[in-house]
């Protein structure tokens, strides 16, 4: 076809003993991004309390891959455990397999315990501000990540011939797909989808309370993320049918609205 995204030909490079991996190198980057803006916009609201983004991230970004990685392991057991499973692969976080819902429970988990031990020897505001200073800096860190499924010929859609279809090796394609070419990149679409909801956040959340801006971004996340998981072609548990992943996001979704709600009636 004439025009299609080709997958990369690599997905590692080797230096002497080391392998650097791209799937790890996007989630790098992105803990970094989200690190460094979070940082910047709490500081800016709340000028004592420097370097608490960085000690809490001590915590959280290992609960947070800690917990991406259990939520994949839950909920595609077959790929680890039973007659072709292989246990030992739940190490090789780098071949990909962090489920988002695990690592924001579990991270955010982290950066409460965190967060809450550290406001025992300085004054700082409700952990809903802080949530709120951190949220545009983990939704650009979402769409950062994705790149690395993109290296790793995963999280693609049903087929398609749109000049935007990305092209799939044979070896990466699922069963009944082998003769498709191309497919929806949908890598791409939740990465444009997570900048989307990060510069909306940046514009419109100073008017909004407290909580709210992390409640926003986790409702606009699932609301892109539903569609998303309907197109989705690659080997899921399902419930009557219907990805697992499609029920997590329509009740995540609907709780961070009534999250958002509650907090537009709490003063700031």
């Amino acid at each position: 076809m004439p025009y299609s995204i080709p997958t990369p030909s690599i997905s590692v490079v080797e230096i002497g003993p080391f392998a650097i991996h791209y799937y790890a190198l996007c989630i790098i980057s992105g803990v970094a991004v989200a690190i460094w803006l979070g940082n910047k916009r709490f500081i800016a609201a709340y000028p004592d309390a420097r370097g608490i983004v960085s000690d809490v991230a001590i915590v959280a970004v290992p609960a947070g891959v800690l917990g991406g990685r259990l939520y994949h392991v839950v909920t595609t057991p077959e790929r680890f455990f039973g007659e072709s499973g292989k246990p030992e692969n739940i190490l090789k976080i780098w071949q990909g397999g962090l489920g988002i819902w695990g690592a924001i429970s579990l991270g955010g988990v982290g950066a409460f315990v965190a967060y809450k031990f550290l406001a025992r020897s300085r004054e700082l505001p409700q952990f809903r501000f802080f949530l709120d200073a951190l949220a545009p800096g983990i939704v650009f860190a979402q769409a950062i990540g994705r790149w690395g499924n993109w290296f790793n010929a995963e999280l693609f859609g049903r087929p398609t011939d749109l000049p935007w279809a990305l092209e799939i090796p044979r070896w990466a394609r699922p069963e009944g797909y082998k003769e498709f070419l191309t497919f929806h990149p949908t890598f791409l679409y939740e990465s444009i989808w997570c900048a989307l909801i990060g510069f909306l956040l940046l514009q419109y959340g100073r008017r909004l309370k407290g909580g709210q801006i992390f409640a926003l971004y986790i409702a606009t996340y699932c609301l892109g993320r539903l569609a998303f998981e309907l197109i989705r072609i690659d080997e899921a548990n399902l419930i009557a049918g219907i990805r697992v992943n499609v029920f997590v996001a329509v009740a995540v979704g609907a709780s961070a609205l009534v999250a958002y709600r509650r907090f537009s009636n709490i003063s700031r």
